[in-house]
Order: C-alpha cells, then sequence, then structure tokens
C-alpha cells in the first residue's frame, strides 16, 4: 500500500499538452501518491481553465494570474477580472506573477508594473502569491520588500537562486519550492538550498508539462514524476520519503490556506 502522500505545489494541467489524456494523468498521479495538484495560470484564459479544472478535479485546486510573459495584458479590465476569478473558492494564490528577465517577452518596466499590481490584489484578498523569478533576483526581492508580498505567505516557484537568497526570502515570509532540475548532474547550487531550507519550508512541484526530473528528460512531464523530486531531496536530507512527503504536504495545505481533504479523484 503507499502510504506516501504529496502535494505537487505547481503544475499545468491547463496546457495543451494535457488535452488528449487529461484523466489518465490524474490518475496515474494518485497511484504514484499524488493526491494534491495547484494547476497555475499564466494569462487570463488560462486561469479560467485552472478554476474549470478545480471544479470538475477534487484535489485540484486553482492558482490564478498573468506571468511577466503576458504582463502587457495587464489593463485595468483584466486586473477588474482577475479579482473576480480569485475570489472563486477554488482559488488558492495569485500566480505566477513576477519578472522574467531570460526572455523579456514583456519590457522590464511593465513586468514590474504588474507584478506590484498583482502583489497588490492578492494582499487586497488576503491571498498568497506564487512567484516566477527568473534572471531578475535583485529586482523581484526588492520588489516584494517594498509591497510587503510576502504577508499572506507565497512561494518561490522553481526556485533557482542561492542559498543566502533562499534564507532572505524565507525571513521575508515564502516557501521555497523546489522541481525537476534539482535532480540534474550539474545543478550544485540547487543542491546546496534543498540541503539547508528549513523542512518546514520547503515545498516540491514539477512545474509540468516543463522541466522533466532525471531520467525522463526530454519527456513530457507530468504530476506523478514530483515523486521523483521529493525522492531526491529525502536522499540530499539523509531522511525518508515519508518524512518528506509528510512534511512538504503539511507546508502546502497551509500556504495555500486548504482545509484537508481525503484524495484526489474524478467528480
Amino acid at each position: 500500500m503507499n502510504t506516501v502522500v504529496l502535494f505537487d505545489t505547481h503544475a499545468h494541467l491547463n496546457d495543451p499538452a494535457f488535452a488528449g489524456d487529461l484523466e489518465a494523468v490524474i490518475e496515474q498521479a494518485g497511484e504514484a501518491g499524488v493526491k494534491r495538484i495547484a494547476t497555475v495560470g499564466y494569462d487570463l484564459p488560462s486561469s479560467v481553465q485552472a478554476i474549470k479544472l478545480a471544479k470538475r478535479f477534487k484535489g485540484i485546486y486553482a492558482v490564478i494570474g498573468l506571468h511577466p510573459h503576458d504582463a502587457t495584458a495587464l489593463d485595468e479590465d483584466s486586473l477588474y477580472q482577475l479579482e473576480v476569478y480569485a475570489r472563486e473558492p477554488e482559488v488558492v494564490a495569485i500566480g505566477e506573477i513576477g519578472l522574467d528577465y531570460y526572455r523579456d517577452h514583456s519590457p522590464r518596466d511593465v513586468q514590474q508594473e504588474a507584478f506590484r499590481k498583482q502583489i497588490r490584489l492578492a494582499k487586497k484578498l488576503g491571498k498568497p502569491i506564487v512567484i516566477h523569478d527568473r534572471e531578475a533576483h535583485g529586482d523581484t526581492m526588492q520588489i516584494i520588500k517594498e509591497e510587503k508580498g510576502g504577508i499572506n505567505g507565497g512561494i518561490f516557484h522553481c526556485f533557482s537562486g542561492s542559498w543566502e537568497m533562499a534564507r532572505q526570502c524565507i525571513t521575508l515570509g515564502f516557501h521555497i519550492s523546489m522541481a525537476g532540475p534539482v535532480t540534474f548532474k550539474n545543478a550544485n547550487k540547487l543542491l546546496e538550498v534543498a540541503k539547508m531550507v528549513p523542512l518546514d519550508r520547503l515545498l516540491v512541484e514539477t512545474d509540468c508539462p516543463y522541466l522533466t526530473p532525471h531520467p525522463y528528460r526530454g519527456k513530457r512531464n507530468e504530476p506523478a514524476r514530483v515523486r521523483l523530486v521529493a525522492e531526491r531531496i529525502a536522499e540530499l536530507r539523509g531522511i525518508s520519503l515519508e518524512k518528506l512527503a509528510e512534511a512538504t504536504t503539511k507546508n502546502a495545505m497551509e500556504v495555500y490556506q486548504i482545509a484537508p481533504e481525503l484524495s484526489l479523484c474524478h467528480d
């Protein structure tokens, strides 16, 4: 009997990659011990889809927001609409929001303003935030500090910074979420973070269909494979998978403000 219960805190089940076999993917996740999944939006249509999935499947929750790639789309109308959607009971956080200086699909000043506005929305609604930070550590941290973005808690998704940065994030009220890259052979910086983050501030995720963990790199990622992330972190910390799973699931339930549920199943 599988006694491990995991929470994939960041997945994109609303991605077209899952259009053909979504129910099978969710069933396989459950068989792997993944009983809860946060499905994350990146623009308004994908956010609406995340809410629909959360209404349809028990154990799935919606995180909604505009990704920095789509920051130019955040006008007053879309911000108002986002607030309307965010009041749905299935919505557990605002995200993924933040800065992406790697691809720069939106001008950096526009990204920064969209980030600030969505932090303020989350504060207004009393919800945590889920942060996307890619090659923008300095500005991300500055905005979080200025906007008091961690007041309701939050998650640094697919954390890519140093242990020193992680320690600052924790001080500001955030949890550190680790994904497939912690299983990669060249992930020295992440290995240190995985070992050092206090167990009560650690989360696991897939970011599926992206960032597939070793040994399945190159294939579509899916929630069941968050188990590989958890196994690697447990190994690094010298603890059992069961202990790691119990802690990270408890942390996820707390940061997302979710009351205990039983299992992931199709209604």
